[in-house]
């Protein structure tokens, strides 16, 4: 039971988070803008990612459907209800990797809530450049909860991998499509078919998870050394290959498959 009630708690924090936002226009509309952003920022720094058949429906899946700036509300509210049945239905270590992904949505809201208060304090909350970002950031000074937020993109990357060599979960998630829908789930379970096919159509995510999150830890420590221009083109050479290689090695502390999801989907039915 450990692993739902930790999952709970993350998202009752998730949903408490949310909720606090929704109810202050000008404050979602603000944060609407921080994540904008940022997701043509990390766009830009993973453009070779994108351009890779191999990668780009991880990227895209990580873009559009875990950091969006979009309404979350209903695939809260899925969780929520689906919650009660998880401790019976799910082995203890999906519990663990639904948790995790849990914790990065909270980290993200929090750091991004920091980042709004800070830009207001610097009067720059309508106007957002790399310089203004790189300031605020540091400013707010959550360089331990930034480097969880990287680590969790790896952890959460590594259990998608593993699950995805289950030749039973495709079968499981082809059985459900219909339950979910009954029961209002529909939502959750779009999410976890797009997740499945975006992981599972690169053969091993390795060398992706060692490029994202080793660029992303690059750029924070650009930013707290001060660099000039902490979002330049950190990597050449062709993608898959020199950049892989780098990112790699800049992390070390801290497949070609078409995504039907609608044929799944289908079946059965400055600083201070």
């Amino acid at each position: 039971m450990k692993g739902t009630d930790q999952l709970l708690r993350r998202l009752r924090r998730l949903k408490e988070l949310r909720r606090e936002r929704s109810r202050d226009a000008e404050k979602n509309a603000r944060l609407h803008r921080i994540t904008e952003w940022q997701g043509r920022r990390l766009a830009r720094t993973h453009a070779d990612l994108l351009e890779s058949p191999r990668y780009r429906p991880a990227v895209r899946f990580f873009l559009d459907d875990l950091y969006a700036p979009r309404d979350y509300s209903r695939r809260d509210r899925d969780l929520m209800k689906i919650s009660p049945l998880l401790a019976r239905a799910l082995p203890e270590s999906a519990l663990h990797t639904m948790g995790l992904a849990l914790e990065m949505n909270v980290i993200t809201e929090e750091v991004d809530a920091a980042m709004d208060r800070t830009l207001i304090e610097l009067e720059a909350d309508t106007s957002l450049t790399e310089e203004i970002y790189a300031r605020a950031y540091r400013r707010c000074d959550d360089a331990a909860r930034r480097r969880r937020q990287i680590e969790l993109i790896r952890e959460v990357g590594q259990d998608l991998d593993q699950v995805v060599q289950r030749p039973w979960v495709e079968k499981g998630l082809r059985m459900a499509r219909r339950p979910a829908r009954m029961s209002g789930l529909e939502a959750l379970h779009e999410l976890l078919v797009r997740g499945f096919y975006a992981f599972r159509g690169m053969n091993g995510a390795g060398e992706f998870l060692d490029a994202i999150c080793g660029r992303e830890m690059m750029i924070l420590e650009r930013i707290y050394d001060r660099h000039p221009e902490p979002f330049a083109p950190l990597f050449v050479g062709p993608a898959g290959t020199s950049r892989l290689a780098e990112a790699r090695a800049v992390d070390r502390t801290s497949a070609d498959l078409p995504i039907d999801t609608a044929a799944l989907c289908d079946v059965q039915d400055e600083d201070v």
